[in-house]
């Protein structure tokens, strides 16, 4: 059911003219790419790959409602997510791996991508739940006002590993409602390990700062439901090699003490993680209960663990 008092943000973007001159700005990037922070400068228009394998056409792995994420998110009709097949940041132990690093999906015309908005929302999804969507930032942008035409009104959400662009993000700017980043790894040294991505920490400081100047804390609605905001994870990894000290400390003091904040105790070893790695184990109950301290330590108050079904606010 669609909550008539909200309009989402690229409601007032379309009415407004802004979003083809943005469609434009955007696949100007691709000719030599520099969408995301990796700048291969391979012309993606003719169809070379730079590490994140995306060409210059919208790739799904799948689509439909989704009840295992974020609970404002879920909210009764589940999240309405569209799986983007490839990654930019290609995590070493990615429990999507066969999609993000295999490629698992296929290519889908952008007037096909229009109509996955709308099926989605007919099914009484709360929102469009794009996961992964970081290298395919023009597309989105391309497919958006076939559905805006089609009546699509429902919050736009971009779910991302954090390893975005600030360029790329202002091109989104007064579009998307909801940002969902990841904030995987506060120290260098981890990140290019198991992602090599030396710079993922300042990266991910640098888009959080823009994603929360543009859309702010969470708000919801009066049934508890997402319409606005900022909501970041954070996955808890063995012997602290997330920082998570140090990425529950920035989110305090540099983005808000209200920051909505998933501490997920999920990680399990797969993808390319050997037995005998630092990461080839789960981590301990006692490793994320210090996770939990070290968030309330910081001064955070929105503290959502889906994964054990409560949300803790101080």
């Amino acid at each position: 059911m669609i909550n008539r008092d909200f309009e989402a943000a690229y409601l007032g973007a379309h009415r407004a003219g802004l979003l083809p001159e943005r469609i434009e700005r955007a696949f100007a990037l691709l000719e030599s790419c520099t969408l995301c922070p990796r700048r291969c400068r391979v012309n993606r228009l003719k169809g070379e790959l730079g590490t994140c394998r995306a060409g210059s056409m919208p790739e799904v792995s799948s689509y439909s409602p989704h009840f295992g994420e974020e609970r404002p998110l879920v909210g009764l009709h589940g999240s309405g997510t569209i799986f983007l097949t490839n990654c930019n940041l290609r995590c070493s132990f990615c429990q999507n791996y066969s999609i993000s690093h295999r490629g698992e999906g296929r290519e889908v015309a952008f007037d096909r991508l229009a109509q996955m908005m709308m099926e989605l929302q007919d099914l009484g999804c709360h929102n469009i739940n794009f996961v992964t969507p970081t290298h395919y930032v023009p597309q989105i942008l391309e497919a958006l006002p076939g559905a805006i035409e089609q009546g699509l009104r429902i919050p736009l959400v971009y779910n991302s590993s954090g390893y975005d662009s600030v360029a790329s993000l202002k091109l989104l700017d007064g579009i998307f409602d909801i940002y969902m980043p990841d904030f995987k790894f506060a120290r260098s040294g981890p990140a290019q390990e198991y992602c090599e991505a030396t710079d993922y920490p300042d990266v991910a400081r640098s888009a959080i700062k823009e994603m929360h100047r543009q859309v702010g804390d969470l708000v919801l609605d009066e049934r508890g439901i997402a319409r606005r905001g900022l909501l970041v994870r954070h996955l808890v990894l063995p012997k602290g090699l997330a920082g998570t000290d140090e990425v529950m400390r920035f989110l305090a003091a540099e983005i808000s003490p209200r920051t909505y904040i998933n501490i997920m105790d999920q990680y399990f070893p797969c993808g390319d993680i050997p037995p005998r790695s630092s990461l080839g184990r789960r981590i301990t109950g006692e490793e994320y209960e210090e996770a939990l301290d070290l968030a309330r330590a910081a001064g955070l108050t929105r503290l959502d663990n889906r994964e054990r079904n409560r949300l803790v606010s101080y």
